[in-house]
């Protein structure tokens, strides 16, 4: 294929390089000359492992040309990389200079220009700038239509420095955000033959899993540093700790609990949070991440009751009441905190939940419900049509087969669900179902 890459530093460099050494002919623009003259030269711009001899191989093999000729590039190739640099500003915003800079280069490149063009943003970007910053500028410049002469793309990079030819060559996955399918098909060709999973998604999902991926690993840079702070305090070694973590493919290392849904609850999550914060307090260690997450918790909570209150109704149905399901199990809950709440603000409450049986609760649990919610035996009904009946609201925290096939039978036009499950079958809900964050 023919490409061109805007942006010659350490994703655009390793990017050129790889692209050549696989045989297409690819066009490097930068406003550095520098750049330019290094790899003209057969000279990395970036230090790089392995960047060395691999741009002095591509160098060599005629297929790479530099220029910072925009319009020359993007007419002589069918296929854009951008890569220029999308740094924070003063206030920690996206700085987007450049970007705009060359969303109206190639605007009026694309004026020039006869074939459709391909524009794959690998920059950071944030969610939306590509279809409503980027896109218009092209289209208001050009005169032309995005989705006909010309395609925005959104595909974000995982390479990191110091490794960045072993990612290339090996990516966790690869996505791709585009809307219409000859883009897709195009980049599926131009990255399909990596060892990974290709995932065809939308724009703005491209453009927010890059953010969620690199916030995920500073969380993870950091738990583990704020672990080992506590374990010095402690005299544990941390390296010990961390390692069995890990070795945890269950449930540590693995996609349990990374699926949107309600706040965490039940007898071990936030007791063993509140310990842990003790702990450090006692050491005089500061661990602000694991500080934070029991006031983020309860934040997700306040969401949920603003959610409900906003209805402006009155009469609300609980289909669950228990901290997840599968239990009985009442402690902590955060059904069972929305419901104190509720209450509190003089709303109506029914209560339905098939686990929860009132005259077998037992010890702590029984407890917890005598101290926090004693007359919740009044608001309990036998099932959920009953409660359906009684309520303008549901509010489902309750995830089961049996569950759903309910939901779909005594949901009516007159129902606004809250779902604080993902609930599988919305669509084949009456009334108006909306999810707490979805």
């Amino acid at each position: 294929m023919k490409i061109s890459i805007f942006g010659l530093g350490y994703v655009g460099a390793v990017s050129l390089a790889c692209l050549a050494r696989d045989g297409h002919e690819v066009i490097g623009v930068d406003v550095d000359q520098t750049k330019l003259d290094l790899i003209s030269s057969g000279k990395t711009p970036v230090v790089e492992e392995g960047m060395v001899d691999l741009v002095q191989r591509v160098a060599a093999s005629g297929l790479v040309k530099v220029t910072q000729n925009s319009a020359y590039a993007i007419a002589n190739t069918d296929i854009s990389l951008v890569c220029v640099g999308t740094p924070s500003a003063n206030n920690g915003s996206q700085d987007q200079s450049a970007m705009l800079r060359l969303a109206q280069q190639a605007g009026e490149a694309m004026r020039q220009k006869s074939s459709p063009h391909i524009f794959v943003f690998r920059s950071t970007l944030v969610p939306g700038t590509v279809e409503d910053v980027i896109r218009p500028i092209i289209e208001d410049v050009s005169g032309k239509k995005e989705g006909v002469d010309f395609h925005c793309c959104f595909q974000p990079e995982f390479l990191r420095e110091g490794s960045s030819i072993r990612d290339y060559d090996k990516p966790p996955f690869t996505v791709v955000g585009c809307n219409h399918e000859y883009p897709a098909e195009r980049l599926r060709a131009l990255f399909g033959h990596l060892p990974c999973e290709f995932y065809q998604t939308s724009v703005r999902s491209a453009e927010m899993v890059k953010y969620c991926c690199n916030n995920f690993h500073a969380l993870k840079i950091t738990f583990a540093n704020e672990t080992a702070r506590l374990c010095e305090a402690l005299g544990v070694n941390p390296f010990e700790v961390m390692d069995l973590v890990c070795r945890d493919k269950q449930l540590n290392i693995s996609p349990v609990y990374l699926k949107p849904g309600y706040a965490f609850g039940g007898s071990c999550l936030p007791k063993d949070l509140r310990a842990t914060v003790y702990l450090a307090k006692q050491g005089d260690i500061e661990l602000p991440m694991h500080a934070g997450i029991l006031a983020s918790n309860k934040i997700h909570v306040e969401h949920a009751i603003q959610k409900v209150l906003n209805t402006g109704s009155r009469k609300v149905g609980f289909v669950g009441l228990s901290f997840k399901t599968g239990t009985d199990d009442l402690r902590e809950s955060p059904l069972v905190t929305l419901a104190e709440q509720l209450i509190g603000k003089g709303v109506q409450l029914r209560v339905y939940d098939p686990e929860v049986h009132l005259s077998r609760l037992l010890g702590a649990n029984r407890r917890f419900i005598e101290q926090h919610v004693p007359h919740i035996g009044e608001l309990m009904r036998p099932d959920l049509a009953e409660v359906a009946a009684e309520c303008d609201v549901l509010v489902v925290g309750l995830a089961t087969k049996k569950i759903f096939a309910a939901l779909e039978q005594h949901v009516t036009d007159k129902h606004y669900v809250l779902d604080l499950v993902g609930l599988p079958n919305k669509d084949a809900l009456k009334g108006r179902v909306e999810g707490l964050c979805w």
